[in-house]
């Protein structure tokens, strides 16, 4: 089949998937989840033999590391599935009602989008999210994962459409990188592209679509140390925030250290994360507080680096924290660690992110935490949806009005009156 045909399919699911009842939606969900933990054993087989192909192809180790399966990575995915299952179901909730005139009522619907493409790299467990999502808010998809995973890809896509309950077509699997060129174009049939994976990828996703396009590009995620820290909340949140999974969009990059506090901390946390197998670059003032540190370079601020890498610097103050987040951040997660509440009000409110942790790793910043289930990436536009995009992220809205033969004439002339009365 043609790109265009299996698009031209999923839509044709699309339009039928709204009238999936709940029931159905979660029996389909129940049954993924039992096929995966059924699984295990053959979907380790064919990552394995995925990453095999991968190392002997030189993939870079960030990459590989996304692509490795273990046997309770596999398991999580089951249990991600059932947390999306016991969401609300989201189709035709309702969003407002309102008199707008006696005997005509406006509602406000919660609707699928329809058919949304996701383009992503190398982490072959984020398709089982991505099925699950869609099951749940009734979704078509076509997606297209790296060819590191084609295997393992195959296998999750071949257990999310077994699960009987949804539309023929409503998953549709893409398979070389032509065709995601093809996708792109298909505006007529494709509602949004998702894309995850690196800045370039992610940017000419963007450049070479009408398709609306949700995603980020970077994850140049901060910490800053603020006066009043609390040293042992500190090491904590720093460590996590860039060791606990190194090569992920949500993992800090940046470590920004108050001068008010920098004698007294940057000494201990460069400690720490050198400790972690971290290799720390410092500012001339961090360099100069720990001495072992290696000099930082202008291109570090901006760096996402997707390893064990990490830039400091020291700052002046919760203004040049968040001037320094402006400047080079993108947008994605930041934290503050202070026991001051109006310096983390004043951080909380003015830093332009998705989404800010208050004493919390950035770690955190992940759909399945947020107890979103899960999620098709995150987002770091400002509209339709920020932040880690679950299902409330795949829906669309529709107005609905009823009405008993009203005209707008009546109402032009005024011999009817609005009341837009709220109805709850």
């Amino acid at each position: 089949m043609t790109v265009r045909e299996r698009a031209t399919a999923a839509r044709q699911a699309a339009r039928a998937l709204p009238t999936v009842d709940a029931t159905t939606r979660g029996a389909v969900l129940a049954a993924l989840a039992e096929a995966i933990e059924r699984s295990v054993d053959a979907i380790l087989a064919v990552n394995a033999a995925d990453l095999a192909t991968a190392r002997s192809d030189g993939l870079a180790a960030p990459l590989l590391h996304r692509l490795e399966l273990s046997a309770s990575k596999v398991r999580q995915m089951a249990v991600g599935v059932r947390s999306v299952s016991r969401l609300p179901d989201p189709i035709w909730s309702l969003g407002l009602r309102r008199e707008l005139a006696p005997g005509l009522t406006l509602e406000q619907r919660s609707v699928p989008i329809g058919v949304v493409g996701i383009v992503f790299e190398s982490r072959p467990d984020a398709l089982i999210q991505f099925a699950a999502l869609a099951i749940k808010s009734g979704n078509a998809l076509v997606l297209k994962g790296g060819s590191e995973a084609a295997g393992s890809n195959r296998l999750l896509a071949q257990l999310a459409t077994d699960a009987a309950g949804m539309p023929e077509g409503w998953l549709q699997l893409l398979h070389s990188r032509a065709e995601v060129t093809d996708l792109l174009q298909l505006d007529d049939l494709v509602d949004l592209i998702v894309p995850r994976g690196s800045n370039a990828f992610v940017r000419h996703i963007m450049d070479h679509s009408r398709i609306p396009v949700l995603g980020h590009a970077d994850g140049v995620c901060h910490v800053y140390i603020a006066p009043s820290a609390d040293i042992e909340t500190a090491r904590a949140v720093v460590v996590d925030s860039k060791t606990q999974y190194v090569a992920v969009c949500n993992a800090a990059e940046t470590l920004l250290v108050d001068a008010a506090v920098a004698n007294a901390l940057l000494p201990r946390l460069a400690a720490d994360l050198a400790a972690a197998g971290v290799e720390v670059r410092g500012c001339d003032r961090s360099r100069a507080i720990a001495p072992g540190l290696v000099p930082a370079r202008a291109s570090d601020w901006g760096a996402e680096y997707l390893d064990s890498i990490i830039a400091v610097r020291v700052v002046d103050g919760v203004e040049a924290a968040i001037e320094h987040i402006h400047r080079y951040g993108s947008k994605h997660t930041d934290a503050i660690v202070t026991e001051d509440a109006a310096i983390a009000e004043r951080f909380t409110r003015a830093v332009d992110t998705a989404s800010v942790m208050w004493n919390a790793s950035t770690r955190f910043a992940d759909g399945f935490r947020y107890g979103l289930g899960a999620e098709v990436g995150i987002s770091t536009a400002k509209i339709h949806a920020r932040g880690p995009v679950g299902v409330e992220g795949l829906m669309s809205r529709k107005w609905i009005v009823r009405g008993q033969g009203h005209t707008v004439a009546d109402f032009a002339r005024g011999a009817r009156r609005f009341t837009h009365r709220d109805l709850g």
